[in-house]
């Protein structure tokens, strides 16, 4: 995925979600520290560093709303999730969970009452106090009717969520959801009288928003009344690129402090000066995949998926994308997900298998599809290696060059294609296969029973071994091709140090950025 990269599928759609890390406690949680700590992308704050610096972030990934739950793209995220908005419980760069806005909680016997007692003495930017009001309201937002939240879904176990005193929320649900603080972290808590979530804000982060230039630029800066540990730096302006030359270009010329992604290896060559610019090298839970129409000839067969998946040489093209940067993992499960395993050799790389497999399928001279490709980088260079591979097994390939919108319409909404290019960013994804409605339509009884079963049992050891063997049947059935997953890049200037290394669902917690005085 490029710096376009979006939540999990194209910048029309991404920001439907900001998908979280999986909690493994069932009472309490980690104690709250910064708020995004853990590895960073150069040394934290250190004597010399200037309190009052304001930070430039330059950027490929605009929001085009500020709403998290409707058409933001995670350029919203990028920006928002922990600088402005907070949730009740958090993530750091390494994907693990920490109260937040939650300073404790606790789950009745049957799973199905998880009762949380909010932090005390936080406010809004707005200067009105947090109440349980304002998280159920929030949290009832996600779940309505109206949200175009993509993990609506998976918090509709909630039966009801009533409050009582000043720091108590409680949510009942319907049935156990062993994911629940996963997911709750992925609900922002906005104060429940703003006027506009999509154009306006009002959190409780360290930050607070001072302008939005559509086309430009958006500041944040540091809130004088936060409640937790202070920011290093008096705030941060994201400047928007459209054009990634640019974007570097504005780094060379000092007009901004850090790129938050690099779109190909290609950019870094100018930046190989250690006493000038800082190179991190991080890992992402972007994946990129061929994602087939399941639902339509010839791809209804698995052996067609399968030999389609035998074909691609995913290292080489990795290779050629990232130059020897990011990871061939064979499945939809990054490293960093507890149910990871490495399947890179299921339907790997096996020209002759793959003609064998489209012989018994009845396509023994091959056939030809469509492949929706996005206009942005490194779809373009993607499709063209595809189209190469395939055409040395029979398969022909026409690609079809796509703006996001226009795959968001066809592809997302109305399934209306054969097969498509896209990145999907966030961990923990797999269960969208259990879903037939997806925009893939990968429709499998047993891998739905197993993610179902997973929510439904006590223990960590129990989900991982359910969804192992859901991942499991998933990649042997070519549900997809799971090209490769893409490295996070960054490159900063070398007075600058504190971000985050990790491209972790789009997220890029900036209040331990510094910069020398």
């Amino acid at each position: 995925m490029s710096v376009l990269r979006q939540s999990w599928i194209g910048p029309a759609a991404a920001a439907l979600v900001v998908s979280l890390a999986l909690a493994g406690c069932s009472s309490g949680g980690q104690a709250s520290g910064s708020q995004a700590s853990g590895d960073q992308g150069a040394s934290g704050a250190a004597a010399g560093f200037d309190p009052d610096a304001t930070i430039v972030v330059g950027s490929q990934n605009e929001p085009t709303s500020l709403n998290s739950i409707g058409g933001g793209s995670s350029g919203v995220t990028e920006a928002l999730y922990l600088n402005v908005y907070e949730s009740l419980f958090s993530l750091d760069d390494e994907g693990q969970i920490h109260n937040l806005l939650a300073e404790d909680y606790s789950v009745s016997d049957d799973g199905l009452t998880y009762t949380f007692t909010l932090r005390q003495g936080v406010t809004f930017h707005s200067g009105k106090p947090l109440t349980p009001e304002d998280v159920k309201w929030s949290i009832e937002r996600v779940i309505s009717p109206e949200s175009k939240a993509a993990r609506k879904g998976d918090l509709e176990v909630i039966d009801s969520v009533t409050t009582s005193g000043d720091d108590t929320v409680t949510v009942t649900l319907s049935q156990k959801k062993k994911s629940l603080i996963y997911y709750l972290a992925g609900v922002w808590i906005l104060q429940r009288d703003i006027a506009d979530p999509a154009t306006t804000e009002d959190g409780t982060g360290p930050y607070k928003l001072d302008q939005w230039k559509k086309g430009d630029s958006l500041t944040i800066s540091r809130f004088d009344g936060y409640w937790g540990e202070k920011p290093t730096n008096a705030g941060v302006t994201f400047r928007y690129f459209t054009d990634a030359t640019a974007l570097n270009n504005a780094l060379v010329a000092r007009q901004i402090d850090i790129v938050s992604g690099e779109p190909s290896p290609d950019y870094l060559e100018e930046f190989q000066d250690t006493s000038q610019y800082t190179i991190v090298e991080g890992q992402s839970t972007v994946k990129d995949l061929l994602a087939f129409n399941d639902r339509v000839e010839p791809f209804t067969d698995v052996r067609v998926r399968q030999a389609v998946s035998s074909a691609i040489d995913k290292k080489a093209l990795l290779d050629k994308v990232w130059n020897g940067y990011g990871q061939v993992t064979g499945s939809m499960v990054p490293p960093k997900d507890p149910w990871y395993e490495d399947l890179s050799d299921v339907n790997g790389y096996d020209p002759d298998r793959a003609k064998e497999l489209l012989a018994e399928a009845g396509y023994p001279d091959g056939f030809s599809f469509t492949l929706e490709t996005p206009n942005y980088d490194p779809h373009p260079a993607e499709a063209e290696f595809i189209k190469s591979e395939l055409a040395k097994v029979g398969i022909d390939v026409t690609i079809n060059t796509i703006t996001s919108d226009t795959w968001y319409e066809t592809v997302y909404s109305n399934h209306d294609f054969e097969a498509t290019l896209q990145e999907h960013v966030n961990d923990r994804d797999l269960v969208w296969f259990a879903n037939p409605d997806f925009y893939w339509g990968y429709d499998n009884t047993q891998v739905q029973e197993w993610v179902d079963q997973s929510e439904a049992v006590d223990t960590d050891d129990e989900q991982t071994e359910l969804l192992r063997k859901a991942n499991e049947t998933v990649t042997e059935e070519a549900a997809a091709v799971w090209l490769f997953l893409a490295p996070q890049l960054r490159v900063s200037t070398a007075d600058v140090s504190g971000y985050p290394k990790n491209g972790y669902n789009s997220q890029f917690f900036v209040g331990d950025i510094t910069k020398s005085s």
